[in-house]
C-alpha cells in the first residue's frame, strides 16, 4: 500500500509534546480525518543516518518545521535536497511547513535565511497573490486568512522558476508552488490555537526583545479552520 510520507525534521518544545504531541503528530490528527483508504501515513525522522525512503513507494512527501536552522546547513538537511530535487522531478505530490518550505525552497535554488526583522508568531493575516487566487490547492481560500506562524528564518529569494502564492506585511514568502503539485508554505497550518498558545508561552522573553507584547499575542490567537483546510486539501492531489 502506497504512503504519504511525513518527514520528521526536528522536535517541538517538551512541554508542547507532553500536551499535544511532536510535529508528526500534530500532521497524523489532521491528515488522518481524510486520508483515502488506500493510502497509509509513514513517519520517516530525517535526522537518523537511515536512507531516505524510495520514492517509487511513496504517495505524497509532508516535510515537517523544526527549531533547526536551514541556512546551517546540517549534514542531515544538505543530504534532503537532491532526494526533494528527484521528487519534484518526478512529480510526487509534497508539501513543506516552515523549516520543510525553508528547504524546499533553498532546495530548488532559493535562498532561505534570518529574517532581518526578526521573529514572526502568533496568528497572523496572510494574504493571497493572483496566483493564488488561481492555484488549484489555495483558491479555496478567502483572500486575506488567518494563519499560526513561528519562525525566525524566511525565503529570502524564492527560487526563479517558483510562483508565490501567498505574503503577509512580514514576509513577502509565505506560501510557494514549485510544480504541478508540490507547493510549500511558512506557516502551521497543522498547529491549533492552544499549541500556538504554547509556543507564545515559551518565545516570552524573545518577543519582549524585539518589541513586541506577549499578552497581545496571546490574546489575538483563534483558530485557523482555513489555513488548517490546507492539510485535507492536499491530499486530493495524491
Amino acid at each position: 500500500m502506497a504512503c504519504v510520507l511525513i518527514v520528521k525534521t526536528g522536535d517541538a518544545f517538551p512541554e508542547v509534546v507532553d500536551q499535544h504531541g511532536d510535529f508528526e503528530t500534530l500532521f497524523e490528527k489532521q491528515l488522518s480525518t481524510a486520508l483515502p483508504e488506500h493510502l497509509t501515513l509513514r513517519v520517516w525522522d530525517a535526522r537518523t543516518n537511515a536512507p531516505a525512503p524510495s520514492l517509487d513507494t511513496l504517495a505524497a512527501i509532508v516535510i515537517t518545521g523544526s527549531h533547526s536552522m536551514v541556512s546551517d546547513a546540517e549534514p542531515w538537511s544538505e543530504a534532503l535536497k537532491p532526494w526533494l530535487e528527484e521528487a519534484l522531478a518526478k512529480d510526487t505530490p509534497m508539501l513543506g511547513v516552515c523549516y520543510g518550505h525553508q528547504l524546499m525552497a533553498a532546495a530548488f535554488g532559493g535562498v532561505s535565511d534570518y529574517h532581518p526583522a526578526g521573529r514572526e508568531s502568533g496568528t497572523r493575516t496572510v494574504r493571497l497573490t493572483q496566483a493564488g487566487q488561481l492555484d488549484p490547492l489555495f483558491r479555496q481560500l478567502p483572500e486575506s486568512f488567518a494563519a499560526h506562524l513561528t519562525h525566525a528564518q524566511s525565503v529570502i529569494q524564492a527560487p526563479l522558476e517558483s510562483t508565490v502564492l501567498a505574503h503577509n506585511s512580514h514576509d513577502a514568502h509565505q506560501a510557494l508552488r514549485y510544480g504541478p503539485r508540490q507547493w510549500s508554505v511558512q506557516f502551521h497550518p497543522e498547529f491549533t490555537a492552544p499549541v500556538m498558545r504554547a509556543y507564545l508561552e515559551r518565545q516570552r522573553a524573545s518577543l519582549r526583545d524585539q518589541g513586541e507584547e506577549p499578552e497581545a499575542l496571546l490574546a489575538s490567537v483563534v483558530d485557523c479552520q482555513a489555513a488548517s483546510s490546507l492539510l485535507k486539501r492536499f491530499l486530493t492531489f495524491v
